[in-house]
């Protein structure tokens, strides 16, 4: 979708919470023709800086939306959220 959100998952190698989230990821947004990019938080020296060990991190147009764990309704109402 164009004009839709931009999500961007924060992910590292490894990560069983991430593959979780990427899960839910790949199940809900394209029900919304939504699509997502993963960033590995360690190829990026200021993302790692700033997230740490915090990952996953799901983030939309840029904004922190969730972090570690995501269900499928929850994932729902952050697409459905405006701004």
């Amino acid at each position: 979708m164009k004009n839709g959100p931009r999500f961007e998952l924060l992910t590292r190698s490894g990560c069983h919470l991430c593959d979780q989230m990427e899960a839910q990821l790949k199940t809900v947004l394209p029900r919304h023709g939504l699509d997502y990019t993963l960033v590995d938080v360690d190829s990026d020296d200021q993302l790692r800086r700033r997230y740490g060990e915090i990952v996953p991190v799901l983030l939309r147009d840029g904004r922190a939306v969730a972090k570690i764990r995501v269900d499928a309704a929850r994932l729902e109402r952050i697409i459905r959220r405006r701004r």
